[in-house]
């Protein structure tokens, strides 16, 4: 079984060094450099030698991994940034990619391709099936603004079409882009919830306090826990009696796939158990 995914990715803006080490203690599954849109222009080249100078000094330090969102790759900002981090950072995050083309001279590590526009949401199934890239996002609110896209269930449908590109390409499940009020926390845990039942795993964060809410709202219930548990105790127990079908105490059976959902939310389960949530059992 493949390892789980990142639930909870941070940004960082890249001229704020003193942020990084928080951000690093935070909880995130993944920091992210950013030296992009939070940025200002003025300060972009010092946000970079920030970078280069901060995984320099981590390298090999463990912990959270550290992503770096450079600028556009088609420009030659992002080009300089792609060259001084390419060969530090677990990974890049590359903005506003609109073709497969873009990612053919990608050296280092490995590139997650964000989705930004139109162009991108078309050509999506060409861009995650690229040897380079290592997943895909959507950035939802630059998607928003070219599409004047107003309405929640228009913007499902571009999300699913990632959601198929990504599977289709054999990536990790698409995480959601970030939910801009970070007071809000009712509505970032609502939010993620929706998007989880879209296929959507795991979430940007901008601010600390929303990595708990990310968290809980990917974590299974105590029910589907138990349910998967209880999937994994009765193949584990046809594995031991040299039996193909898995019967569950109630008399119906489960596939292959069933058994492999199970053990990955059996394992999320115990990844994020809080501490009034003890991870299950699945013993026979």
């Amino acid at each position: 079984m493949s390892p789980l995914p990142p639930v909870t990715w941070l940004y960082v803006p890249g001229d704020r060094p003193e942020r990084f080490g928080k951000a690093m203690a935070s909880g995130a599954d993944v920091v992210i450099i950013d030296l992009e849109d939070a940025v200002a222009p003025v300060r972009k080249d010092e946000a970079r030698r920030n970078a280069v100078a901060y995984l320099r000094e981590r390298r090999g330090g463990g912990g959270a991994e550290v992503h770096v969102r450079v600028n556009d790759p088609a420009t030659d900002r992002g080009r300089d940034d792609l060259a001084a981090v390419g060969d530090l950072a677990d990974a890049v995050r590359l903005p506003k990619v609109e073709s497969a083309a873009v990612l053919d001279a990608l050296t280092g590590a490995p590139a997650y391709a964000l989705l930004e526009s139109a162009a991108g949401i078309v050509a999506a199934g060409q861009i995650a099936a690229h040897p380079r890239v290592a997943g895909v996002a959507l950035g939802e609110q630059d998607l928003a603004a070219e599409l004047a896209i107003t309405d929640e269930q228009a913007m499902n449908h571009l999300r699913l079409q990632v959601v198929l590109a990504a599977a289709a390409a054999g990536l990790p499940p698409v995480p959601m882009s970030v939910y801009p009020d970070v007071k809000d926390e009712a509505g970032l845990l609502a939010s993620c919830r929706a998007g989880r039942a879209l296929g959507l795993f795991g979430r940007t964060a901008i601010h600390p306090r929303q990595i708990p809410v990310i968290r809980r709202a990917f974590r299974p219930t105590e029910e589907e826990a138990a349910r998967a548990a209880e999937i994994v105790a009765a193949a584990e127990r046809a594995e031991q009696a040299g039996v193909g079908a898995v019967a569950l105490p109630d008399g119906r059976f489960v596939d292959a796939p069933i058994v492999v959902r199970a053990r990955r939310t059996v394992e999320l389960a115990r990844r994020l158990a809080g501490p009034s949530q003890p991870p299950p059992e699945t013993g026979a």
